[in-house]
């Protein structure tokens, strides 16, 4: 495993780092407990010091997974890294900006943007409680929210530092203009941002920006889902509650096909799966900190964490560049 400092703090993460947002569940056609709760110890024996997770996923049960995977386990050595700022159980009391809909339960609940400050004090005394620990590495926020100033989200992540609650802040789906108002108050360790071969928006603002000011970037849905695992043109064998039927759909997916079938013999000939081949592509693009990679059972998380001990040349990383540029 490789190891990156985190911007410009001194907290140190996995390359490879744990996506703990499917092992809660929700919006994920469902779990198996024991298999995801394995996922965990397997990516820390594995070099993966890393585990990203949110209140949301799961309403809780990511957090409550993660504390009973990491129980025993030396505390020290592991950056626990979530979220605040979506809130569903009605405690923000109609404040805040309406999301969406979720299904909790077999019950549709709305989930709002919320970052006040009393807010995220509740929602982190809440997320220690889960995680079972007495402080967060990185704690995130995980949506903008347009009804609570800048200024005020980032003097109650000030506060929770001093506190010693939190090691480091960050955020996540930040733009550019909304990083440059928060570092004005609070600086900023991270932006946890949708990144991968099919979504490089980010190439145009934030990446320059963060080699610029010297700030992490955190990707999520690297694979799309599981869209660039391949797996989904072989079986397609989605289950009806499963959101990726929809989200799919915004790909050209003849394109993707083909474009797979163009660089899958670079993962063949170095004995790798598509998704470590991708993973590393993904590790290797600039100002990318860590990329987050779910595992919803143990031989996933091992493949995941081997994704980083693949040599790609210089001619295999071109060939790769000209057939995403031709899809």
């Amino acid at each position: 495993m490789e190891y990156r400092k985190l911007g410009n703090t001194d907290l140190e993460l996995s390359v490879i780092t744990h996506g703990a947002f499917a092992i809660g569940g929700n919006m994920w056609g469902g779990n198996e407990k024991q298999d995801s709760i394995n996922s965990i110890p397997a990516s820390l024996d594995h070099g993966v010091t890393s585990i990203d997770t949110a209140p949301f996923y799961g309403f809780g049960l990511s957090e409550e997974m993660i504390r009973e995977a990491i129980k025993g386990k030396d505390r020290s050595k592991i950056q626990l890294l979530t979220k605040f700022g979506l809130v569903w159980d009605g405690s923000n009391n109609g404040k805040g900006e309406f999301f969406f809909d979720a299904e909790n339960e077999g019950q549709s609940v709305p989930v709002y943007k919320y970052a006040s400050k009393a807010n995220i004090i509740k929602e982190v005394e809440e997320s220690l409680q889960r995680l079972g620990t007495d402080y967060i590495d990185l704690l995130q926020l995980h949506w903008p929210d347009n009804t609570t100033a800048i200024s005020e989200t980032m003097e109650a992540m000030e506060l929770l530092i001093q506190q010693g609650k939190i090691r480091t802040a960050g955020v996540s789906n930040y733009s550019v203009v909304q990083m440059e108002e928060a570092n004005r108050t609070l600086k900023l360790a991270s932006n946890q941002v949708s990144y991968s071969m099919l979504n490089r928006a980010i190439e145009n603002d934030l990446v320059p920006y963060s080699l610029e000011n010297n700030s992490g970037i955190i990707v999520y849905s690297p694979m799309e889902r599981g869209l660039l695992t391949g797996k989904y043109f072989k079986e397609n064998t989605l289950k009806e509650n499963d959101h990726r039927n929809g989200y799919f759909s915004q790909f050209d997916l003849n394109k993707v096909k083909t474009f797979l079938e163009k660089i899958e013999p670079i993962a063949q000939e170095k004995g790798a799966s598509l998704s470590q081949l991708i993973l590393k592509w993904t590790t290797l693009q600039p100002a990318i900190t860590v990329v987050l990679a779910g595992a919803r059972n143990a031989q996933q998380a091992i493949e995941n964490s081997k994704a980083i001990s693949i040599d790609l040349s210089k001619e295999e990383l071109n060939f790769i560049n000209s057939a995403l540029n031709e899809m």
